[in-house]
């Protein structure tokens, strides 16, 4: 290769770091210019002096960078080479150059980008400065003492001189830029690629362990569901130890599993918290029986202490609070030889309903060395590995809990005194659901014994009908069996598509549902039999039965409208507990369960089940049916009234009827949004299937809609109205954000409302009518303008503006160019446009028209994704056949 194919490899070689590759490249083009303005200095006969510093330059410019990259001393190379331009350079070629009258300011003007490109930091500001000075001082001497400058220029030679540096220096600056730009680019493209590649092996990695949680899950499920029918029978002791023993070693392993997961999941930023309705009691009961058993077969004392004035029914990630618990319980056991392991839960009231709960853990064992306590909640980190070296598990527990606090906003600290054991604490805000406080328990009460002597069904049920969906022939058994001793009567169902069957020929009062089966999963199953027409189940509450664990999962579960939630590997006890939790009282018999534990523990059944917030909009917001079922958002019709009667929006009127009824000059219409009462009514129907409810409404300055919906929002305290400022698809718009916001939330707060009513500023809502007659009809235009416009060919195009309906613009001519015109209008500044969605909404247009319209759009710009929507006749009747709308989001 030779040198220069060599220079061009190294100035391009990504491996070399950036800031030396430009100081190669920009030390090259310099010696280059030199050396034109060299043998421009001979040819035109310039100071022979200016000359030799030009050509001693061309000497000793190479070797400092030779010598700076061979010896790896870029920063020094670079210094000096400064200084050299700064105090022998510049100061030469200007007093032997011809003064201000030469080439040489120009010259100065380039040794700001030069020391810019080539130094870095503090040094380049002083080097800026001294620069600075420099070229002050020479202009000064220039003027004040002209007498200086050794070798003046003659009119032609400083033009000359001038225009050869102003060449030189104008395109050194360019190919710089331009080299510079191009390796910037190529560094930029690299670090996305590299960027690109490791996203991807983050999704490959959490789809590895994603599926690998699946899959493991699913044989374990039948292994300990087995286990617990052998611990019910009358079995010889040592196959009760060697049951026990299977037990234990399922439930570490999926320990392990739920650690390395999690992990993943932090690493990666996809742990997400969701908090939900839970109590604390039942929560604290699962708690201490696992505990519990752990500490009784290493002979230690657990002890439980709750404040009894700790609230019962809370607001948090149950299943991550609980997951702290236990691997600090867990940490506790493994670590204790002799003694007791402790929990102690404590709470103090906040202001807004809030409460903080602090959760202690103490024991008695080997403790902590206080040098190792800033590294105990690194991951894969073991403290005193020496002595631990023989206690189970991954090292990932206490890191996985410092990760989950904090993602909480809670804090946690550890106390500890080596040989004599540790304390941890761990404080986490939580809301307040009820004032009831727990009062005073007995832990004793809660402790489940061995399996075999002390298994008692919590209820019977005979007369319940139970279907079990799951493509896994033993998943079906193992749930049929720990299901026997209750009576209920038990359907098994292979698919999706048997449980369609079985549900259109007969009723059951719960569905235990698989989440991953082949060809239709167990969510499209449960969309299935919620809209089955003929169906038996449409109502039956859905459990849904899944090896996907995690929170995350469980917020999907929860938005899809499942009734409940269990992970794989399941028990008798949490079957049972699920089951109660959804069928009414009068069908079950009650065992080993008070009626007010009974109460207690259903008390949260109904809010657990519902949606956290349901987005509800009205008809007007003309949003395609496709988005409607697939967000879940509920819709209120407005009114149509004609000379023939009144109709529901949308359900008893039909657009295109409307206007076959309109096309009669004499046919009026008008429409008419709910009255409070109505709205009072949809929104009682609403909350039967959510906490919350968000209603987008119409513009309040363009309907009355607003107003009745606010009116009727008062005799409801979860019930919150926002003026979407806008109509038609713009409405949709907003609701289709509001859905996206709320489902990252569980709760409706002020910042939920900000950030919806904050969107209503970048969406654009504009339409363009064909003719004004109808807008006449409906009084929004006099008699004489109507006729103005027709006579005219104008064609005015309405915005929404201030939740006001204004003109925006006002188009003249054909058809065709009238709508061409428009959508320029309507696109331009193309830029600062979300390409994400577009709607056009239109009103008695053929497809051929619509299609030229999604032609022209595209030639302007590529939207992801574009919804033709015909307007509801509520929004049709007052524009008319050939009107359209472009309706979208700015950045």
């Amino acid at each position: 290769m030779n040198p220069f194919k060599r220079l061009i490899s190294r100035i391009n070689d990504p491996e070399i770091p950036l800031h030396d590759r430009m100081f190669l490249l920009v030390s090259i083009i310099t010696t280059i210019a030199i050396f034109i303005v060299f043998l421009g200095d001979v040819i035109t006969g310039e100071d022979k002096r200016e000359i030799l510093i030009l050509g001693g330059t061309l000497i000793v410019e190479p070797l400092i960078t030779t010598l700076a990259i061979h010896y790896k001393h870029i920063n020094a190379g670079a210094l000096i080479q400064v200084i050299c331009i700064i105090f022998i350079i510049m100061p030469a070629t200007f007093f032997f150059g011809g003064g201000i009258y030469g080439g040489s300011i120009i010259w100065l003007c380039f040794c700001y980008l030069f020391i810019g490109l080539v130094l870095q930091g503090a040094v380049s500001l002083v080097m800026i400065l001294l620069i600075t000075a420099v070229g002050i001082a020479e202009f000064a001497l220039g003027y004040f003492h002209p007498e200086l400058v050794v070798a003046k220029h003659s009119e032609c030679m400083f033009f000359l001189d001038t225009l050869i540096s102003f060449l030189v220096v104008g395109f050194m600056t360019y190919i710089l830029v331009a080299f510079l730009t191009k390796l910037y680019l190529a560094e930029n493209k690299r670090a996305k690629d590299e960027a690109a590649k490791v996203e991807e092996m983050n999704k490959a990695q959490s789809r590895f362990f994603s599926n690998m949680s699946h899959e493991i899950r699913t044989p374990i499920n039948t292994i300990i569901g087995l286990d617990e029918m052998i611990l019910r029978e009358d079995i010889p002791d040592e196959v009760v130890e060697d049951a026990k023993n299977i037990q234990s070693a399922g439930r570490m392993l999926l320990t392990l599993i739920n650690d390395i997961l999690d992990m993943s999941k932090i690493e990666s930023g996809k742990m997400e918290v969701v908090p939900v309705p839970y109590d604390l009691g039942n929560m604290l009961s699962e708690i201490v029986n696992m505990i519990w058993s752990r500490s009784h077969e290493k002979g230690l004392e657990f002890q439980v202490d709750v404040d009894p004035d700790t609230p019962s029914a809370l607001f948090g990630d149950e299943v991550r609070i609980k997951q702290i618990l236990i691997n600090l319980l867990n940490n506790a056991v493994k670590y204790t030889k002799e003694g007791s392991v402790s929990l102690s839960i404590t709470s103090a009231r906040l202001e807004n309903n809030r409460v903080a709960v602090t959760y202690t853990v103490e024991d008695t064992g080997i403790g902590i060395r206080k040098e190792s306590i800033p590294h105990l909640f690194e991951a894969f980190k073991r403290v005193d590995a020496e002595n631990n070296r023989y206690i189970e598990g991954t090292g990932l527990g206490l890191s996985i809990v410092k990760q989950l606090v904090d993602l909480m906003g809670g804090e946690i600290s550890v106390n500890s005194i080596y040989t004599k054991g540790s304390t941890f604490m761990v404080t986490l805000e939580q809301e307040v659901l009820e004032d009831k406080a727990i009062g005073h328990l007995n832990p004793e009460t809660w402790r489940i014994l061995s399996a075999r002597e002390h298994y008692h069904q919590s209820f019977e049920a005979p007369g319940v009908k139970v279907l079990v969906v799951d493509d896994n022939t033993a998943n079906l058994m193992v749930c049929e069996k720990l299901l026997r001793a209750t009576r209920v009567q038990v359907v098994k169902a292979g698919s999706g598509e048997e449980a369609l069957k079985q549900t259109l020929k007969d009723h059951f009062d719960v569905i235990l549902m698989d989440h991953l089966m082949p060809e239709m999963d167990g969510i499209e199953c449960m969309h299935a039999i919620r809209e089955q027409t003929g169906g038996l189940c449409r109502n039956t509450p859905i459990v849904v039965v899944t090896a996907n664990a995690g929170s995350e999962n469980q917020k999907i579960y929860q938005k899809e409208g499942f009734d409940g939630y269990l992970v794989k590997p399941v028990t008798g006890t949490l079957i049972e507990a699920a089951l109660l939790k959804v069928l009414p009282r009068d069908q079950v018999h009650l065992n080993n369960m008070t009626e007010e534990e009974f109460e207690k523990n259903t008390v949260l059944r109904e809010t657990r089940h519902k949606m956290p917030i349901m987005i509800t909009t009205d008809s007007v917001s003309d949003l395609p049916e496709e988005l409607i079922k697939r967000m879940h958002i509920m819709v209120l019709p407005y009114h149509v009234h004609t000379a023939k009667g009144s109709f529901l929006d949308g359900i008893e009127a039909e657009s295109d009827a409307v206007l076959s009824y309109m096309a009669s000059e004499d046919a009026q219409a008008r429409s008419e949004c709910p009255t409070v009462s109505e709205y009072e009514n949809f929104f009682a129907q609403c909350l039967s299937r959510a906490q919350n409810i968000v209603h987008i409404a119409m513009g309040r300055k363009s309907s009355e809609g607003y107003r009745n919906a606010v009116e009727a929002a008062v005799s409801f305290y979860n019930v919150t109205v926002v003026d979407s400022g806008h109509l038609s698809s713009g409405m949709g718009l907003m609701a289709m954000y509001a859905k996206e916001a709320a489902d990252s939330v569980q709760s409706v707060d002020d910042e939920l409302i900000g950030m919806i009513e904050n969107k209503k500023q970048q969406i654009e809502t504009s339409f363009i009518v064909d003719t004004t007659e109808y807008l006449k009809r409906g009084g929004r235009v006099s008699e004489t303008l109507n006729k103005f416009c027709t006579v005219f060919m104008l064609h005015p195009v309405f915005v929404m503006r201030d939740s006001r309906l204004k003109t925006g613009n006002i188009f003249f001519g054909t058809r065709d160019a009238v709508r061409r015109g428009y959508i320029h209008w309507a696109l331009r500044h193309e830029l600062d446009i979300d390409d994400s969605v577009l709607f056009i909404t239109y009103v008695g247009m053929k497809e051929g028209e619509l299609k030229q319209i999604e032609e022209e759009v595209n030639s302007l710009i590529r939207f992801k994704k574009i919804w033709f929507k015909k307007a509801s006749p509520a929004v049709g009747i007052n524009c008319g056949p050939g009107t359209f709308g472009l309706i979208f989001m700015r950045k």
